[in-house]
């Protein structure tokens, strides 16, 4: 079936573990049974290893200019180092900083005012890339919607990691339809993260018949991730997205407490590993008391990466078939924020409907 040309805006540590995993799990196929970290090995026809890397942006004066086999590793990136990855022949660009970089990380990315912005539309056409993944920080709505513009002026399907709307957006849905491209998002669904288990344990309770009086999750860590999200404004994105995936479970949303919030991110042991608290109060038969507190240690970026290998090559099936606008067994089962919402279960359904 031939490869998967994939651009990245943004060579943070989502990026590096997926490029990472791409060689971790080059040797995956149709007939390898049970991998661990992998749900699909096969998705079309395509193979985890059939997804290529052609284009990457960024702006740290210490990625730009490197290969992109260099580029994922350098500070600030502290994502775990879980294979060997060998010059991929990609120069990472200088993208656009526009509202990228927040305040807390102007002061650990350094910019290079001497270094030229690229065209980026010229620069995927020039890659013959068929796919742009959106891995800027949270709280760049102004740079997501420029390489959402971008990747139409340069027929390429988008992939909106990141919180910021654009999936969930008329406009853009019009857009890329009419164009007749692809487009999911928005804000990636870890593969086993807090919001995942977080809904998984709130479908529990409504499905049982328990009500839900109070519910709380709290997210710690020291990448640049929370370095970013400690910032309020940088923020509110994400803590919207995360908070109305778990209220659009519940009946009776008005009469229930859902707080997401953050701690310190200053603990830097943590490096790029999350530690998540999910407290609920609720009641059970005889309106008595239900308490449940879930604790969770994860790796954070393999997380993402660990879902993103099947959005690509989702999307990849979407520009085969021709698939425009919005495809929402995509969106559905791998994001937050969903054009459609749709409960776990019948998300999963819908996907792997999707898939044949």
């Amino acid at each position: 079936m031939g490869k998967i040309k994939v651009a990245i805006a943004g060579v943070g540590n989502c990026a590096s573990s997926l490029v990472q995993g791409i060689e971790y799990y080059k040797a995956v196929g149709k007939n390898s049974g049970f991998i661990s970290g992998i749900a699909h090995n096969i998705i079309g026809d395509y193979r985890i290893s059939d997804i290529e890397f052609v284009a990457a942006f960024d702006v740290d004066r210490n990625k730009v200019g490197t290969d992109l086999s260099d580029a994922i590793f350098k500070q600030p990136n502290c994502a775990s180092k879980f294979s060997q990855v060998f010059s991929l022949s990609v120069e990472v660009k200088k993208g656009h900083v526009l509202d990228g970089l927040g305040k807390n990380l102007k002061e650990i990315i350094p910019v290079d005012p001497q270094q030229k912005e690229v065209n980026i539309a010229n620069e995927l056409k020039k890659s013959q890339a068929e796919i742009l993944i959106n891995f800027l920080p949270t709280g760049s709505k102004t740079a997501t919607e420029f390489y959402a513009e971008e990747a139409l002026n340069a027929n390429c399907g988008f992939i909106n990691a990141i919180p910021e709307p654009i999936a969930a957006t008329i406009k853009w849905q019009k857009k890329y339809l009419q164009a007749e491209l692809p487009l999911v998002g928005d804000d990636i669904n870890s593969q086993l993260g807090a919001t995942i288990l977080h809904r998984t344990i709130t479908d529990l309770f409504v499905k049982r018949g328990c009500k839900i009086d109070h519910t709380l999750q709290l997210n710690n860590g020291s990448n640049t991730d929370f370095i970013n999200l400690s910032e309020v404004s940088r923020g509110e994105t994400k803590i919207t997205c995360k908070t109305e995936a778990i209220k659009k479970l519940i009946p009776y949303p008005s009469d229930v407490s859902v707080s997401i919030g953050t701690l310190s991110y200053s603990l830097d042991h943590l490096q790029d590993w999350k530690d998540t608290i999910i407290h609920f109060e609720g009641e059970n038969f005889g309106s008595r008391p239900l308490t449940i507190d879930v604790k969770l240690h994860v790796d954070d970026s393999p997380n993402s990466a660990g879902v993103m290998v099947d959005v690509i090559r989702a999307m990849k099936m979407a520009l085969d078939r021709g698939d425009s606008g919005v495809i929402n067994p995509i969106c559905g089962y791998f994001f937050k924020s969903m054009p459609e919402h749709t409960d776990d279960c019948d998300a999963y359904r819908n996907f792997e409907k999707y898939l044949e």
